[in-house]
């Protein structure tokens, strides 16, 4: 063979070195001969995550109801009243009496039947008393305006009512201060002395006792209502912060 030249025909040519093969790199375990990973629980295995039924929400009440109802009869009846009182004559004042009951029987059975129904609507909540006053500030104006009732008895029954009016909505985030029974009673007292002013015919001494009872039951459960609203609006807070979680 020529140095530095190819062997000659036909002569063995010399075996060349195989390569080294590279081995490849280790793969990691499988995730089942992981112990670290087998362990896990899987996740829907747990109970507090698996799909939890939905519950419907009821519907509320609709705005058209009976109490509702009989609470825009009440406001219907007001003008209705005012206009048979400034009739003038007996029989006007008969049925001004008439319309007058009829609208205070309204106003206790709007209540009952939105409780015992579940119809409170907040339609309701709001139109109730605005008719509740309506009726009674009517009846009172009106009477005074003929000269029948003084002003003063007037503008107190009337201050009240505003009074206990506002105070509810400014402590409803807060609560709701139930009806006591000086405040039916109050109620009660004020129909009855209106409706024997309305009424031809009662003794002027009657009318002037009932109407001075119904007076004096208003300032003082007025009073007791603010102090009620009062302690309601301190303690809510209070007891909110302190309470656990």
């Amino acid at each position: 063979m020529v140095p530095g030249g190819e062997p000659p025909q036909g002569a063995a040519r010399p075996a060349r070195p195989t390569p080294a093969r590279l081995t490849p790199p280790a793969q990691p375990a499988p995730a089942a001969a992981q112990p670290e990973l087998a362990a896990q629980p899987e996740l829907t295995a747990q109970p507090e995550l698996a799909a939890q039924p939905e519950v419907a929400a009821l519907p509320g009440p609709g705005l058209v109801n009976v109490a509702n109802a009989l609470t825009v009869l009440r406001l219907v009846l007001v003008p209705v009243f005012v206009a048979f009182l400034l009739a003038g004559e007996p029989d006007w004042r008969v049925a001004a009496f008439v319309v007058f009951g009829v609208a205070s029987v309204t106003d206790l059975l709007d209540g009952r039947l939105a409780r015992r129904r579940g119809l409170i609507t907040d339609f309701g909540k709001i139109a109730d008393p605005i008719a509740d006053k309506a009726l009674t500030g009517a009846a009172l104006v009106t009477l005074s305006a003929l000269g029948e009732l003084a002003w003063w008895v007037t503008a107190v029954i009337l201050a009240r009512e505003i009074a206990v009016t506002l105070l509810r909505f400014w402590v409803i985030r807060h609560g709701v201060i139930a009806a006591s029974r000086g405040g039916k009673l109050k109620t009660l007292l004020q129909v009855v002395a209106i409706a024997l002013y309305v009424l031809p015919g009662p003794p002027a001494a009657l009318r002037a006792a009932v109407m001075a009872a119904a007076v004096a039951v208003t300032v003082v459960t007025g009073i007791d209502y603010g102090v009620r609203a009062m302690r309601l609006h301190r303690r809510q807070p209070h007891a909110g912060a302190g309470a656990e979680p």
